[in-house]
């Protein structure tokens, strides 16, 4: 593996544990404060985007990282609108509910 390969892999692990992280945190918070629903759009547009561009250029460090961020918008997205339902009805879920 070439240096600029190991750099670019290790930017995108970092990347992706980062986003990864913020979705956990949502899912285990069960809140949706200061989360948009627009950041998951456009994360997905944009990994998606980047994604197709990747592949054109076959560059498979930024097609694996974009598919992965795709599908963490996606994750993100379903958490985010579980959570303003559960909002909206008026609070958290109880243990038996999860």
């Amino acid at each position: 593996m070439r240096h600029a390969e190991l750099i670019g892999w290790a930017s995108s692990f970092v990347l992706l544990a980062t986003i990864l992280r913020q979705v956990y945190i949502q899912w285990k918070t069960r809140s949706d404060a200061g989360v948009s629903q627009w950041q998951f759009v456009g994360q997905l547009t944009a990994s998606t985007g980047y994604t197709v561009y990747s592949l054109m250029l076959h560059n498979w460090v930024f097609v694996c990282s974009n598919a992965a961020l795709s599908v963490t918008a996606v994750v993100g997205q379903i958490i985010y609108a579980k959570n303003k339902r559960i909002a909206a009805a008026g609070g958290a879920l109880t243990d038996a509910a999860r």
